[in-house]
């Protein structure tokens, strides 16, 4: 986690009035957002606020339709596919595995078929991975042999496999039972203490508040506020997030 930041140095993401449209619907009005190395930005609000949408503008998972996102400098755009999302990992809600491949060879699928690595070393990287979300002893696991928690592991680690500078989590602990939550948020927090830049999409309001350096809220395809955890979610001071906060306590 980093909390202070030189002045001079440029975000590693800059996102300069961002708009995306679905039809006639504007999901994303003018976002603006910078994000910095070592970063933990967790962005929360509504359903159908636009946050998802976002963060699959970052690797180009979806288009924009105006504005531009900058990594590094460039924009995404000026990026092929593959190479901006080895820069930029993304976990999904659902695990998306290889249902007929081990958690070894999910790990290694990738940097075997797209960047011709030697079968070994891919494997020795996927266990040291696999080691680090606390599944080593899963390498040999179909993921129908695996709990949510430990596929959502799974899926982290095969992120991590092609060396991303920075790691989206868009919801990821949402399709799990309550008791799984903890050991795919440990993973996370442990990601964060080893200075991974990380956006991440949640309503795990106590991570936010532990790990985050900074939570954006949104609404409405906007960014309603931002800033330290502790003044978004404690004192906030916009009416509507507010209000939002509100609710999710009940």
């Amino acid at each position: 986690m980093v909390t202070e930041f030189s002045v001079s140095a440029r975000p590693l993401v800059e996102v300069r009035d961002l708009r995306k449209r679905f039809g006639a619907n504007e999901v994303l009005n003018g976002i603006n957002l910078d994000i910095h190395a070592g970063e933990v930005v967790v962005i929360v609000g509504p359903s159908g606020s636009g946050k998802s949408t976002l963060l699959r503008c970052f690797n180009r998972l979806e288009s924009i339709d105006g504005g531009d996102i900058l990594f590094e400098g460039r924009s995404v755009s000026a990026y092929r596919e593959h190479e901006l999302r080895q820069r930029i990992g993304m976990v999904f809600q659902q695990f998306n595995l290889f249902p007929h491949l081990t958690a070894l060879d999910n790990l290694t699928i990738a940097p075997r078929k797209i960047h011709k690595t030697a079968r070994a070393i891919c494997e020795e990287r996927a266990r040291e991975l696999l080691a680090r979300v606390g599944l080593a002893v899963k390498a040999g696991s179909y993921p129908n042999q695996l709990s949510g928690g430990q596929q959502q592991r799974v899926a982290i680690a095969r992120a991590l496999m092609m060396e991303p500078k920075m790691m989206l989590f868009d919801e990821v602990t949402s399709a799990l039972d309550p008791e799984l939550i903890g050991e795919v948020l440990a993973v996370m927090r442990q990601l964060a203490d080893d200075g991974m830049t990380m956006v991440v999409v949640t309503h795990e309001m106590q991570f936010a508040r532990e790990v985050g350096d900074r939570v954006v809220f949104m609404d409405g395809g906007q960014i309603i506020e931002q800033g330290a955890p502790g003044a978004v979610l404690l004192n906030p001071s916009e009416a509507r997030t507010q209000q939002f906060l509100k609710r999710i306590k009940g």
